[in-house]
């Protein structure tokens, strides 16, 4: 049996039948929104937003020489 074929029945095993895959919910979705959310906070808060996008154009420079 091919890695392909054995990869495919794999998934459609797991897309059919009663432990079939249903997503992620509100609830994860939520938690992740708060989760970010509070990362946007904290960078801002403490202002390592200028640190962080000038350490990203130092990288960028010197990758592009100038």
């Amino acid at each position: 049996m091919s890695k392909f074929s054995n990869w495919k029945n794999t998934v459609v095993s797991r897309m059919q039948g009663k432990n079939a895959d249903e997503g992620a919910g509100f609830v994860e979705y939520a938690g992740l929104l708060v989760l970010i959310a509070a990362i946007v906070t904290a960078v801002v808060g403490l202002g390592l937003d200028g640190i962080i996008s000038g350490a990203i154009g130092d990288a960028v420079a010197t990758i592009t020489g100038g």
